[in-house]
């Protein structure tokens, strides 16, 4: 049996491959999905107003903070951190550095950098953080659902809207984002020689299935986000109606 193997040479220029598949077709996606979201997302920040609607609140802008001295969009004061979660995310990390960076464009395609020294130097090594933005985005998890509870309520009476099923979309896909969180997995056992009960176990197992489609909650979770501000939106400018189910 033969078995064909690819490898960089030295004097290779950058791009050169010997795959015959679209391998660009994934990084190319990656940017032009990513950059979307960038764009957008930066603009609906820098807006600092349409981000309420009645009951509903843009997840851009929860948990609203108002402070008489800053003169700035409140999303800022907020924004930072799912933006810091994200940005450290193990799967980010590859969108971007292939779709942004090239480094490298895709598997056995040759890169630019001929010396690489992993995520150990300046500023690569700030990746690290990706753990303590998890706890702020677990916070920030708890006003999300809070807004949720909010959205049930009009003028004092239970009722459901399209807003009020978006936000609870929205804010579901976000908590498997990040329950299917690589340091969330190690959080709950990878870090340990041994588990101490079956329940951890277990837990552990549930985190890992999880885990495995953490892409998927990767991109579900980016592109609801950014409809559910859209939808907010819509509907603050007098846009959009929003339809009462309940």
């Amino acid at each position: 049996m033969t078995i064909s193997t690819i490898e960089k040479s030295p004097t290779q220029n950058f791009g050169e491959t010997q795959r015959k598949d679209f391998w660009w077709l994934e990084p190319l996606v990656y940017f032009i999905g990513l950059g979307c979201f960038l764009l957008y997302a930066t603009w609906a920040a820098f807006q600092g107003k349409n981000y309420e609607w009645g009951p509903y609140l843009s997840p851009f802008y929860s948990p609203l903070i108002t402070i008489e001295w800053w003169k700035f969009s409140p999303a800022f004061l907020i924004l930072w951190i799912p933006a810091g979660f994200r940005a450290t995310c193990y799967y980010y990390r590859k969108a971007y550095y292939r779709s942004f960076f090239m480094d490298p464009p895709a598997c056995a395609v040759s890169e630019g950098r001929k010396k690489y020294t992993g995520e150990t130097s300046f500023p690569l090594i700030f990746q690290n953080i990706h753990r303590y933005f998890l706890i702020g985005a677990t916070i920030l998890l708890c006003f999300l659902w809070t807004d949720v509870i909010k959205a049930f309520n009009f003028n004092g009476q239970f009722g459901v809207g399209v807003g009020t099923l978006i936000l609870l979309a929205n804010t579901l896909l976000l908590t498997m984002y990040s329950l299917s969180c690589h340091s969330f997995r190690h959080l709950i056992g990878g870090c340990l020689d041994s588990f101490k009960c079956g329940y951890q176990h277990k837990i552990y197992e549930k985190v890992s299935c999880a885990n495995e489609h953490h892409m998927f909650w990767a991109w579900t979770s980016l592109f609801m986000v950014g409809f559910a501000d859209f939808y907010v939106r819509m509907l603050a400018m007098g846009i959009w109606m929003d339809f009462r189910i309940i």
